[in-house]
């Protein structure tokens, strides 16, 4: 388009020697040499590609590095050139070694011969580079190498040295006013013009004019459009079309008996209906040439299903095809809701269809090993993605870079709007305060300034989260390939670029929602003794929909955000329909709009619904008059004004993508159709109005309607099988603290117990006992898989473990050692026991000497040969006696085990208090306003000490609550006065700023009291009450003496019960007053055996 003509090139790193070679030089030189090769026709973008593959595949060594023998293989078609001060040429002149120089010159000239190796000297002005390039005239001409000119480009003009210079500072970790960080001395390495070149380059007008002889010799263009399919062998001879034919025609006769089992007889109309859908749709797919892809797609699809991966029932607008359902890609009948087939493939306009697959999480690798197996592992590939700089990402990277103060740099970042997409120059244009830092002189400007020129740099490569390629011979053909940080092979090239290419590509996704439901069902089955059928629900169950309505949806797949469960308690959804509109509802441009309000209130009956046609009630009814669905505009356009809905789905692109000239077109053309069916003109600009407003927020209701039904699957599952849905769900969460503390808060809200774990009952994950769940062994920390698999395998083979001796007799070993006996007893797996954990840990060294498991190999143990189910020697071991540790100890030992509080939890205590000043818990931080003053009741997790600038301490703690954690900053004033608190376990009240941004919550604390001095100074008075038989003079000098030892200004007050029912009220002296503390309200009930009540 620009005119411009690509050359397409790399610059390689060649080993020293051998490539797989990774040993460091002994004389200090480099492991690897700098290469120019530029490509000159197909052949030799091949080799490039192959010689980039192997450099990461088999020679990376710090960088991704080819050595001689590779490019003596593959050259053809490539020119070379010697490259900067780094190439191996120039390290030898510069080194000294000239005839080292001029043998490496020869080697390279007889490797790329025919002319297509050249010296290149650089015009960047350095004394060393002014030097080199002498001698590499000097070499030119004693060995006929020709020379060309370059600049070494790290830059495109010279005003960008400054953002590189700072690239080079977030590269390195380092600030601009580090002395020993990595900097270029110049600022000439940038694309210099011709005259430019010729000025840096005096006498060298040669190697100028050969820049243009390499542009003449490479000629390699680049082939779009043409599809690469993969090779599917169809048995027989038969084409595609007919095995894809076939293929459908089969599903669907086993889907209309399904539809009929579950419905009751097809009405002819309705039979006739879907036949006449699946042959259009299936003519539509012969014509595109697309029945290879479908037959790929439910080949691994139902590889998956054979061998008991879940698939989702759906993603993407594929749901809206009849030919998908039939052959079980997909499992939403298409035309009970009401979705396109032309959504997802448009007749007019030939494009590949996008089929995303979501699979269970724990199997998705083993589908892309099947991928691979079948279509060969060199032809299938992952796909690269790269990770950039964002607009706050880049202000903050580059702010750090320029020493800028945190906050200050916070400050600006916060200015630019969240959201994906935002774009410096735009948030600059329209936040005001931006626009001023930017006219303004000082470090702000030249933070805007860098930030702008860094923004959408790439920060890193990894794999694209679903995308697999499958091509139709080797991809490295097509373009190079990377070794992921997994050894997983990707394409160098993003998913855009490999679809330009004409590579196939297919979305694997892994859901955990699916590893969620298998494990659930799984346990279902293993404690009602029956399997369920997850696909063929009832959707019509009024549990679910009580469930539901009632934003009772912690867990359940898309349902559980706490705006989420309140538009559910507004909407009280009842059918499947109204879980397919929430899906789509929620959303930031419906939420924005009055959509949801006029949804929400023609489903209630609250004023009238406006259909504005008769026509469009049909349309519009399931959504009480509100366009909802981008579906929805495509039949507005067909009934009205006589669209084919593959011009239908050409208008919902252009209200999608808001583009006025198009627009302008499709509006009249929208008011002359509507016109022919008697609409009147403005009517017909008023609807098109409307779906110009309302269409830009639409939703692909095939999306929504296919997750909506995983949604009603997990409403369902919770339901009716709490437990084992609760458990599949700890199970899946166990490596993310945030989301198991939910869930163990979601567990004690719904009145399902967490069992402790045990070394007799516990399974590796989470598991069922009885309506409790029982905590897994994996989830221990320090407890690795192997260990747990071996407790497990004895356990199943001898019988269950009486003790912790014999239990170490029998197990430990390499896998189960003292660290891991120490998590188990903390966390109370050895409980069943019977002894105290406090007893079981103290022995703990005794007892690993005693069974044998701690001593020299080489001395008699004498119960060394006892049998491993023999009780004898653990009959024979004391214990030390003891009491059990507090509930204070016991938390705190089982929070170190597990990560979690499961028997109890500090703040337990506590629910009046955190009631009356708490303000929210962690897990609603985010939803509250930046800058908004919170109140949260919650345990120290974690602290970092810091220092300032200045060498003034704070701190950085991770706290948490029975929602979640987050962190808190607390400055040097606050930090200086309430440091103790920090460092036992009491649990906090932390009052401060809530900074939200970023989908990330903290807390800029201001004021830290324990929520001990919140009760104290709640509690007006405390009350006893007694039976006045059993006081004594020996119970009131006790209880005299306990309140001595606490005191305050807290009344104590006696109710005291007679022998004929009578009560008594006693007001207790002001002397003996006290302070309200958990220690004296536990002394004083373990004396008496009454409780303590407290009066606020």
């Amino acid at each position: 388009k620009a005119g411009l003509k690509p050359i397409i090139g790399s610059e390689l790193y060649v080993a020293p020697g051998d490539r797989r070679d990774r040993s460091p030089s002994r004389d200090g030189s480099p492991n690897a040499y700098h290469l120019v090769l530029l490509v000159m026709n197909s052949e030799g973008y091949r080799n490039l590609s192959k010689l980039v593959t192997l450099g990461h595949l088999e020679g990376f060594y710090y960088h991704p590095r080819v050595d001689m023998a590779l490019l003596k293989e593959y050259n053809a078609g490539l020119i070379a050139l010697s490259a900067c001060m780094k190439g191996i040429i120039p390290y030898c002149i510069g080194s000294g070694n000239m005839e080292k120089a001029r043998e490496m010159a020869r080697q390279m000239t007889a490797i790329f011969d025919h002319d297509r190796f050249y010296l290149e000297v650089q015009a960047n002005n350095l004394p060393e580079q002014i030097q080199l390039n002498e001698a590499l005239r000097e070499l030119s001409k004693d060995l006929s190498i020709p020379l060309v000119a370059t600049n070494d480009c790290h830059y495109l003009d010279r005003d960008d040295a400054e953002a590189h210079d700072i690239l080079l500072c977030i590269q390195t970790g380092k600030n601009i006013d580090d002395e020993k960080r990595l900097r270029f001395s110049t600022d000439e390495f940038y694309f210099k013009s011709r005259s430019e070149m010729a000025q840096a380059l005096p006498g060298f007008e040669d190697a100028i004019a050969n820049t243009v002889g390499v542009a003449d010799r490479c000629n390699y263009e680049m082939e779009f459009g043409q599809y690469k399919y993969p090779v599917f062998q169809v048995p027989g001879g038969r084409s595609l079309d007919d095995m894809l034919t076939e293929k459908v025609h089969q599903g669907f006769k086993q889907r209309m008996a399904e539809k009929e089992e579950t419905e009751g007889p097809l009405s002819n109309e309705t039979s006739e209906e879907y036949r006449k859908r699946l042959e259009y749709e299936l003519t539509v797919i012969h014509n595109m040439g697309f029945s290879g892809y479908f037959l790929i797609v439910a080949d691994f699809i139902e590889y998956a299903r054979n061998h008991d991966i879940p698939v989702g029932p759906g993603r993407g607008s594929a749901a809206g095809s009849l030919v998908a359902y039939s052959l079980r890609i997909t499992n939403i009948d298409p035309i009970k809701y009401g979705l396109l087939f032309e959504r997802f493939l448009n007749p007019g306009r030939i494009s590949m269809p996008d089929i995303d697959i979501d699979f269970c999480i724990k199997g998705r690798d083993e589908v892309i090993r099947y991928v691979a197996h079948k279509y060969g592992a060199e032809n299938v590939g992952q796909i690269i993605t790269f990770g950039s700089m964002k607009a706050r990402g880049a202000i903050r990277d580059v702010g750090r870079s320029l020493n800028i103060p945190l906050n200050e740099v916070d400050r600006i970042a916060k200015l630019v709007p969240e959201g994906p997409g935002v774009k410096l120059d735009r948030a600059i244009s329209e936040e005001p305060e931006l626009k001023k830092l930017e006219e303004k002189e000082g470090v702000q400007k030249k933070l805007l300034k860098i930030s702008r020129a860094l923004e959408g740099l790439a920060r890193h490569a990894s794999t694209h989260a679903c995308g697999v390629v499958i091509a139709d011979r080797p991809l490295v053909e097509y373009l190079p390939l990377f070794k992921g940080s997994r050894d997983e092979i990707m394409t160098q090239f993003t998913m855009d670029r490999i679809e330009q290419l004409g590579l196939i590509k297919f979305d694997f996704l892994g859901l955990k929602t699916l590893t969620v439901i298998k494990n659930a069902l799984d346990l279902v089955e293993k404690t009602t003794g029956s399997r369920m059928d997850i696909e063929r629900l009832p959707l019509d169950d009024r549990a679910t929909y009580q469930l539901i309505s009632e934003g009772k949806t912690t867990g359940v797949f898309q349902l559980e955000s706490s705006g989420m469960k309140e538009l559910l308690r507004k909407l009280r959804p009842e059918t499947f329909e109204d879980l397919v509109a929430l899906v789509a509802l929620y959303r930031p441009g419906p939420l924005g709009s009055n959509m949801v309000e006029d949804f929400i209130n023609g489903k209630h009956g609250k004023g009238k619904i406006k259909y504005f046609l008769p026509q469009l009630e049909p349309i519009l009814k399931e959504t009480y008059g509100v366009i909802l669905y981008q579906e929805q505009v495509m039949k507005i356009a067909q009934v009205l004004a006589n669209y084919s809905l593959a011009e239908a789905d050409e208008l919902r692109k252009a209200v999608g993508k808001k583009k006025p000239e198009v627009l302008a077109g499709h509006k009249a053309r929208f008011v002359d159709g509507a016109a022919e069916n008697g609409v009147a003109p403005k009517m017909a600009e008023k609807l098109f109005a409307l779906i110009e407003k309302f269409g830009g927020y639409g939703f692909n209701k095939s999306h929504s309607a296919a997750y909506a039904l995983i949604a009603y699957q997990t409403a369902y599952l919770k339901a009716h099988y709490p437990v084992p849905f609760m458990a599949a769900l700890l199970t899946q969460d166990m490596g993310n603290q945030d989301k198991t503390i939910k869930n163990i808060a979601e567990c004690r809200e719904m009145g399902i117990e967490i069992l402790p774990p045990d070394i007799n009952e516990s399974q590796a994950d989470f598991s069922v006992s009885g309506d409790k769940i029982r905590f897994g062994l994996a989830a221990v920390k320090n407890v690795g898989l192997k260990a747990v698999e071996s407790m497990i395998e004895e356990r199943e083979k001898h019988g269950p473990f009486h003790d912790l001796v014999e239990f170490c007799t029998r197990v430990v070993g390499s896998k189960v050692n003292r660290r891991v006996l120490e998590s188990l007893i903390q966390c109370g797996a050895f409980d069943s026991t019977g002894l105290y954990r406090s007893r079981l840990f103290a022995a703990l060294d005794d007892v690993l000497k005693f069974s044998g498991t701690n001593h020299d190999p080489n001395q008699l143990n004498m119960f060394g040969n006892l049998n491993a189910t023999n009780t004898v020697a653990a009959g024979l071991f004391e214990f030390p006696e003891m009491d059990e540790w507090d509930e204070k100890k016991r938390l705190r030992m089982e929070k170190e085990a597990l990560g979690f509080y499961i028997t109890g939890h500090p703040l337990a205590d506590f629910s009046n208090e955190i009631k009356q000043v708490g303000t929210c818990v962690i897990q609603e931080l985010i939803n509250q306003k930046d800058k908004s003053q919170v109140k949260i009741a919650c345990v120290v997790e974690e602290l970092k000490l810091k220092r300032t600038k200045r060498g003034d301490k704070m701190a950085v703690i991770r706290v948490e609550d029975l929602t979640g954690s987050t962190e808190v900053v607390i400055f040097p004033e606050l930090f200086s006065k309430i440091s103790p608190l920090l460092k036992n376990d009491d649990p906090l009240l932390i009052s401060g700023s809530a900074e939200i941004g970023d989908n990330t919550a903290k807390i800029i604390a201001q004021e830290i009291i324990t929520l001990n001095t919140v009760r104290q100074n709640s509690v007006k008075a405390i009350e006893l009450r007694l039976c006045q038989e059993k006081i004594s003079r020996e119970l009131l000098e006790d209880l005299r003496n306990i309140t001595f030892k606490f005191p305050g200004k807290c009344r104590l007050f006696f109710q005291v019960r007679g022998s004929n029912g009578e009560r008594m009220a006693i007001a207790a002296s002001d002397r003996f007053s006290v302070l309200p503390c958990r220690q004296l309200i536990q002394e004083i009930e373990t004396l008496t055996g009454e409780k303590v009540y407290e009066i606020h």
